[in-house]
């Protein structure tokens, strides 16, 4: 019989591409993993089936590599805004609308913006509730649900269930904590929502169908999951208000954990909630784009050799590759701000990446202007975060101590709420 301490937990990621699931110990340490490509299950990325096969797989190579009796408990993110209509078996009615898919009769939108409060991340074609409105005729419904929600549907046969963090972009209240009423006055049809716990909280036993399919005990508790966002970030080690996450891929990313909610509309700003805290963060336009615009990663690669990260160039960039930012300046005709250029290439490389530090360090600074605390620590994610040079400008004009990530897989973040209920449940 294994002890508490020796026990296992899993969490699996849906992406875009693929699957993939970890096992993690009660230390937090990962002790296996698997992954599968949507591709090698289906040629469409809409196709339900193929996303419960990948994720079939992906457990099944995780669990191959560790002991899957041990597993106490599991947890699933999916992508932020994908939605599918299920009967009351769980069976899908439509082709899911995925995150990215925009919801085209104006009528709707009309009545999610007549209605949603200024500052609900349920605006847009793109969001969760736009797409609940339009699945809502179909016959036979039961509920429109998120793709984490169907997935972890098949652990546990309940197909009415969802996490906080995917339900935001659904219309959910966060800071009550429930499905507000102006939702009933867009039309939508309240009783297709599914009920939303905290992420991290513990749903359910897994099935005995499940159970015997992947050879796990039939105590695994089943724990709410959250968005592949949110995943990304826990995976990093963040946990702390004032813990930052900087995300430098092809355009930046900031994240921060803050003791209070932080909604501005106007930079596309809104709170997640995981535990007691509260995730925040906004993305701007500059990023690895503007050094793709100017040179290879070869190139990038030379030049940095030749910087002096401890001296500044004085010059005084906004790197982007057109007119218009989000965040931390919101302005669809904000201009790019890249001259003089200086003669010498490694120096013109070098007073770009001072200046999406620059961009970065305002992030931060506006995170905190808006109610956020100040930032304590950064932890750093994407291509960019391995470049030394980058690195070392950034921490000369952010002043706070650079942490290591524990991990850049969402899955691992996930299994940190998989730990986090399965502590609550006592199974841990």
């Amino acid at each position: 019989m294994s002890s508490r301490s020796d026990k296992l937990v899993v969490g699996i990621d849906i992406g875009t591409s693929g699957a993939r699931a970890v096992a993690m110990a009660s230390d937090g340490s990962v002790v296996a993993s698997g992954a599968a490509k949507l591709s090698a299950f289906s040629d469409d990325h809409r196709d339900p089936v193929g996303w419960w096969k990948a994720v079939q797989a992906a457990l099944e190579e995780t669990l191959g590599r560790a002991d899957r009796q041990k597993v106490a408990a599991l947890a699933i993110d999916g992508t932020s805004g994908t939605m599918l209509p299920v009967d009351e078996s769980g069976a899908p009615l439509a082709v899911p609308m995925m995150y990215n898919d925009p919801v085209g009769d104006r009528a709707l939108l009309d009545a999610i913006a007549a209605h949603a409060p200024r500052e609900s991340a349920a605006h847009g074609a793109t969001s969760g509730l736009a797409k609940l409105l339009a699945f809502q005729s179909l016959p036979g419904l039961f509920r429109v649900i998120h793709q984490a929600d169907w997935l972890a549907g098949h652990f546990t046969g309940l197909y009415d269930v969802s996490d906080e963090n995917n339900a935001l972009k659904t219309g959910y209240d966060p800071v009550e904590r429930r499905w507000p009423d102006w939702i009933e006055s867009t039309g939508a049809r309240v009783d297709l929502l599914p009920d939303a716990l905290p992420a991290g909280a513990p749903v359910a036993t897994i099935s005995p169908l499940a159970a015997e399919a992947f050879g796990l005990s039939g105590e695994v508790v089943v724990v709410a999951g959250t968005t592949d966002g949110c995943a990304s970030f826990l995976a990093t080690g963040a946990d702390q208000p004032g813990d930052g996450v900087s995300a430098l891929g092809t355009t930046l990313t900031v994240k921060m954990l803050s003791d209070r909610p932080l909604f501005a509309p106007e930079y596309g700003l809104y709170s997640h909630r995981i535990g007691e805290m509260w995730l925040a963060g906004g993305a701007s336009n500059t990023g690895g784009v503007v050094l793709a615009e100017h040179f290879s990663p070869e190139r990038i690669a030379t030049l940095s050799s030749e910087i002096d990260p401890a001296v500044d160039t004085g010059l005084d960039y906004y790197p982007l590759v057109k007119p218009g930012e989000r965040f931390p300046i919101a302005d669809p005709d904000f201009p790019p701000r890249m001259t003089p250029r200086p003669v010498d290439d490694a120096t013109f490389l070098k007073a770009i990446f001072e200046g999406i530090a620059g961009v970065e360090s305002l992030a931060y600074q506006r995170l905190t202007s808006l109610g956020g605390p100040g930032l304590r620590s950064l932890r750093s994610v994407g291509g960019g975060a391995k470049n030394a040079a980058w690195s070392a400008i950034r921490a000369r004009k952010l002043g706070v101590p650079f942490l290591p990530v524990l991990s850049e897989e969402a899955a691992a973040g996930t299994a940190r709420l998989a730990l986090a209920g399965a502590r609550k449940a006592g199974v841990l």
